[in-house]
């Protein structure tokens, strides 16, 4: 039997006007996304050889009318295969990206707290990572203050970063400890 006839409120709507509209635009904005890629990206992509031909065309012109006709054909391209995987992928290129920054901001911090704190600071990370060098991290901190005070390019800032950033990249360093108010 049937179930459209004997559950008319579940038939089939026909998509409306305005949602084929925005389904439209997210397929143009991916296609945008996709021309802006580097080449070695784009080549991770399931992309078909006829929009890859459409993406390097579109990288190549140069006129704003034209450019934008092209973004147009690769949408149209994009809609009539299908862009879900090229969304997933897209997807995983982002949170990739957000991965890599916030390891940046939690070693930035860090840098920022060890110098800041020093030995306090030293003495709370080297608890939580008991294998770590305490003895460059505490050189690298006493020769990156002497450069700032001494108005030096922050080489050894730089260097501390960097040690930061490759402990961060084995196992996240752990949340910056909050400081306590005396009594």
């Amino acid at each position: 039997m049937d179930e459209s006839k004997e559950f008319p409120e579940f038939e089939e709507l026909p998509v409306s006007k305005s949602q084929r509209r925005r389904d439209a635009l997210e397929v143009r904005s991916l296609a945008a996304r996709l021309i802006e890629l580097s080449p070695a990206l784009r080549a991770q992509l399931p992309l078909d050889e006829d929009v890859c031909t459409a993406i390097e065309q579109a990288r190549a012109i140069r006129s704003n009318v034209a450019r934008k006709r092209q973004l147009q054909f690769v949408a149209k391209l994009l809609r009539r295969a299908d862009p879900e995987a090229v969304r997933e992928a897209m997807a995983a290129f982002d949170s990739e990206a957000r991965k890599l920054a916030s390891r940046q901001h939690r070693s930035e911090a860090w840098r920022d707290h060890l110098l800041v704190a020093g030995d306090a600071a030293v003495g709370a990370l080297l608890t939580q990572r008991p294998g770590s060098d305490d003895q460059r991290l505490r050189q690298l901190i006493r020769k990156a203050r002497q450069e700032a005070s001494g108005d030096k390019p922050p080489a050894a800032a730089r260097v501390l970063f960097r040690l930061l950033r490759e402990m961060d990249e084995f196992e996240p360093l752990p949340p910056i400890p909050a400081a306590r108010e005396p009594g």
